[in-house]
């Protein structure tokens, strides 16, 4: 019995290592993509280009970049036809992100004007260390194919004060925060007529100022995350919501020992304003790369549709767990809680992908793999998100099932998931790769 404790001891302890390490690093969309590739080819995979023909053969692991924060990996058995079998997540979290035109002066305060990304709660980013990841573009020889140079500041940077309560009595009872007046990040104090923000961005990657063309930067709290709880079973981290499951999805195919079909893990960009890009999930764009998987192995289309119509598609992201003061907030059955293992996601609305036979397939998968498992529903009067599943089933003719650990504080700078539940999240994903 102890020679099994500690064995899941060990096996907790390089989850959490992995996933804090994740999550440091992938402070950006840009940055998660990075990470992933890194990982993939740590363990073999072989990057391929969109823009350049493959040569790709039964046996081989390989990994496509698309427009710097989509990711899609794949990999291919000995009998491709059999058992496509696809597991996807998204890159992108709530956050702030930097205007063009973001140098503002108040007071002599320097200030950057930000816009919100997705969904935020905006209250849970006032009083935080900020920093700042993504790219800058700068100009190249060719005007279609300027120079992109990712970067991540890593130090703290800004921060959005908080109105002290004197000055505003009300403030436990309820502050409303206006994004374009109290969400702009304070950086600095004037000192000179000079200073800017891009002055700045020129100066830290040394170039000249007129040299840079965009960006692309969001904030992002500086605070790591960490484990908690009387036997360190609770993680808290910032942007849990969707990195464990972009960390569970890479690690479901690596750690995999699939033996047929056809593979793919995929990382999407943009599913927190709802997945209608290039690189979202809601794109033709992953159902072009399959179509060219095929084509490269010598199958037809109509062999692709054949396994298309037979696979089956994982749509991965978390799920709200009962919250500990507010337990009210969730359906009266359906009550999914930290350290209980994934949850399977329903909705007649089909704001969650899957159906009937996708929800019996998952739970025939969990009962096989002894992997405990919950339902997710939302309660009737109160409307949950939606998630990429529904947006890729829309360009992807394929069976599938939304799927996700719960946590706490969703959208907030700062989550709380259970280390039990990553852990079975990824059994799950190996599982669902794995089975013949």
């Amino acid at each position: 019995m102890h020679h099994v404790i500690k064995k899941g001891m060990i096996l907790m302890n390089k989850i959490a290592t992995g996933l804090l390490s994740f999550i440091h690093t992938s402070t950006s969309p840009f940055h998660t993509v990075n990470t992933g590739t890194a990982m993939l080819a740590a363990a073999g995979f072989t990057e391929l280009s969109p823009h350049m023909p493959w040569t790709i053969t039964t046996g081989g692991t390989y990994y496509i970049r698309l427009y710097d924060s989509t990711l899609l990996a794949f990999t291919i058995g000995k009998s491709p036809l059999h058992n496509l079998r696809i597991a996807a997540a998204h890159t992108d979290s709530p956050c702030l992100r930097i205007k063009p035109l973001s140098h503002m002066i108040t007071e002599d305060y320097l200030k950057l004007n930000v816009e919100v990304y997705g969904g935020l709660i905006r209250e849970s980013w006032l009083d935080r260390p900020l920093s700042f990841a993504g790219k800058i573009i700068v100009k190249g020889k060719n005007i279609f194919q300027p120079t992109v140079q990712f970067i991540d500041y890593k130090t703290p940077f800004c921060i959005i004060p908080r109105l002290a309560i004197h000055l505003n009595r009300q403030t436990n009872d309820g502050v409303i925060q206006n994004p374009q007046l109290h969400l702009l990040p304070l950086y600095g104090l004037k000192i000179t007529e000079t200073e800017s923000f891009l002055s700045f961005l020129a100066a830290y990657i040394d170039v000249p100022k007129e040299e840079i063309l965009s960006y692309d930067l969001s904030l992002y709290p500086t605070e790591e995350g960490c484990l908690l709880g009387l036997h360190n079973e609770l993680l808290s981290a910032p942007r849990l919501d969707n990195l464990t499951s972009s960390y569970g999805c890479l690690m479901g195919l690596i750690e995999s020992k699939a033996s047929d079909g056809i593979h793919v893990a995929i990382l999407f960009d943009n599913e927190e304003v709802g997945n209608r890009t290039k690189q979202g999930a809601a794109s033709t764009a992953i159902p072009h790369l399959l179509k060219q998987i095929y084509h490269y192995l010598g199958y037809t289309h109509e062999n692709y549709l054949h396994a298309l119509h037979s696979g089956f598609l994982l749509s991965v992201d978390v799920a709200h767990a009962v919250h500990p003061n507010l337990p009210e907030k969730h359906d009266p059955t359906h009550r999914p809680l930290l350290g209980k293992g994934p949850a399977l996601k329903t909705a007649c609305s089909q704001a969650y992908v899957g159906d009937a036979e996708a929800l019996a397939i998952i739970r025939g998968l969990c009962q096989k793999y002894q992997i405990p498992y919950q339902y997710f529903v939302n309660r009737n009067d109160i409307p949950g998100g939606s998630t990429l599943g529904s947006a890729l089933s829309t360009t992807l003719s394929i069976r599938g099932m939304d799927i996700g650990i719960p946590i706490l504080s969703m959208h907030s700078a700062r989550e709380v998931m259970s280390l039990e539940d990553q852990c079975l999240l990824q059994q799950l994903l190996i599982a669902f790769f794995s089975e013949p």
